[in-house]
């Protein structure tokens, strides 16, 4: 188990607060996904030469950066280029720093952000956010204003929606955030015409009443696997056939279908607060209506706001559970959904059925327990009451599992089931784990090779 330095990070105002301003202000953005060395270098326990998180060649040389120059050096040593530049870390000091951004080029290609607080990496979950944005004071140089954003927190949530970053987002990009604002609106354009116009002509109401209702769970799935396996010109999800089915399974819930949501649930719960501010009537609408709408009904557009959250939180619970359940289907593994064995006892899926789960003369490999959730946070805990004589395993498409929790499922006899592209990725902590497998391991392996033909002479 890793031990990390016990540093608190404590900023003057909400991280929260801190990013909405610096996206605000920077004409360009650095945004980085983490790697674990990125962060590890600040762990107390750690041996490393790193002193700071890497910047990748094509972000080092795409002009965000002021350029590096040769640092004078003895004869026949290696170039060392390096740039020394301002930058601010609100989170956890007040006064700027003299950063260094150093190229040792007999290291290869990658360069050091060095000089940096180690207080603001030490604490941070994998998959956490490096955001710098360069700020050019109409009186003085320029400087870069550094947040480092937690993949736990629901901070992530409003970077991602700022500067329209999906789930898949791995490496780094320099971003300009007033880009991306203007292209969300344009997207958002046509549809706000289609309401100006809806209360232009008194129809509000009927207008709302044809977009008030999301699809409902199961179809806004079908509606994205249909997208994928058009794109892919593919028939089905069939995991035997698919060379990464966890990648699969993460683009449709977390891409795909996540897109379809936000585009319906804006529709909707747009709707819904301009009848409640606005009104239905054109000829009464007035700024003093609305001033008066948003003082009087603070506490309904609250509301409104909290059950949009929470949809969509609950909504990826069940999005992941049902491309899972499609994959199964579509593979012809046998199993068994959503069985109350207790009242506090309802695996997500028993395989292969429940009639053998419950034979008391079965071996114990006979049977598996596989459960399903997007994000694990503590939650995981709760599914080791499944593990009745059989092996649990747990799919997830969580990146920000620590290795310490990893560590503890392993001695509980849980097994991880993630995609394959987080399996191997330097961003995760499950690389290096044998309790963590890929979704084509568990399909392959765990299903196919141990278990397959039994089951189906079982259940056939």
């Amino acid at each position: 188990m890793r031990e990390r330095a016990d540093q608190t990070v404590v900023a003057a105002e909400p991280t929260s607060k801190l990013l909405e301003a610096l996206l605000d202000e920077a004409a360009s953005v650095f945004v980085k996904k983490l790697s674990t060395n990125d962060r590890g270098w600040s762990w107390e326990a750690r041996i490393t030469n790193q002193a700071g998180p890497y910047v990748p060649p094509k972000e080092r040389d795409s002009g965000f950066f002021p350029p590096l120059s040769a640092k004078i050096r003895e004869e026949g040593e290696a170039e060392i280029r390096e740039v020394f530049f301002f930058t601010e870390w609100p989170q956890v000091r007040p006064e700027r720093r003299k950063t260094r951004l150093v190229h040792y080029t007999s290291k290869g290609p990658e360069t050091h952000l060095t000089r940096v607080p180690k207080e603001a990496f030490a604490s941070l979950a994998p998959a956490s956010f490096l955001v710098m944005g360069r700020i050019e004071p109409a009186d003085g140089e320029p400087f870069y204003r550094c947040l480092t954003i937690d993949s736990i927190s629901d901070d992530v949530d409003i970077l991602s929606e700022r500067l329209s970053i999906d789930p898949a987002f791995f490496f780094s990009e320099i971003i300009q955030p007033a880009q991306r604002d203007a292209a969300i609106q344009e997207r958002q354009l046509t549809f706000l015409e289609l309401v100006l116009k809806a209360f232009r002509d008194g129809e509000l109401v009927s207008f709302a009443a044809a977009h008030a209702v999301l699809p409902d769970p199961a179809v806004l799935a079908m509606m994205a696997r249909e997208s994928f396996l058009g794109k892919h010109g593919i028939p089905d999800l069939n995991p035997f056939k698919l060379d990464r089915p966890g990648d699969a399974v993460r683009e449709i819930s977390r891409g795909i279908e996540w897109a379809l949501f936000k585009n319906f649930q804006l529709k909707a719960r747009s709707l819904e607060l301009v009848n409640l501010i606005v009104g239905d009537d054109p000829t009464s609408a007035s700024v003093e209506k609305v001033i008066t709408s948003l003082v009087s009904q603070y506490q309904r557009i609250d509301a409104i706001l909290l059950s949009a959250s929470q949809q969509r939180k609950s909504r990826a619970g069940s999005s992941f559970e049902s491309h899972i359940e499609q994959l199964l289907i579509d593979g012809r593994v046998p199993f068994k959904k959503q069985v109350v064995l207790t009242a506090l006892k309802r695996p997500d899926f028993i395989l292969p059925s429940l009639t053998l789960f419950r034979n008391k003369e079965r071996a114990k490999e006979d049977v598996l327990i596989l459960s399903a959730k997007t994000t694990l946070r503590e939650r995981w805990k709760q599914v080791q009451s499944e593990m009745i004589n059989c092996d649990l395993f747990l799919a997830t498409v969580d990146e920000n599992v620590a290795g310490n929790a990893i560590e503890e499922m392993a001695s509980m006899g849980i097994t991880l089931v993630v995609p394959e592209s987080l399996k191997s990725s330097k961003i995760t902590e499950y690389e290096d784990h044998a309790n963590v497998i890929d979704f084509k391991t568990f399909f392959e392996h765990e299903v196919r090779t141990r278990r397959m033909s039994k089951w189906q002479a079982t259940v056939g």
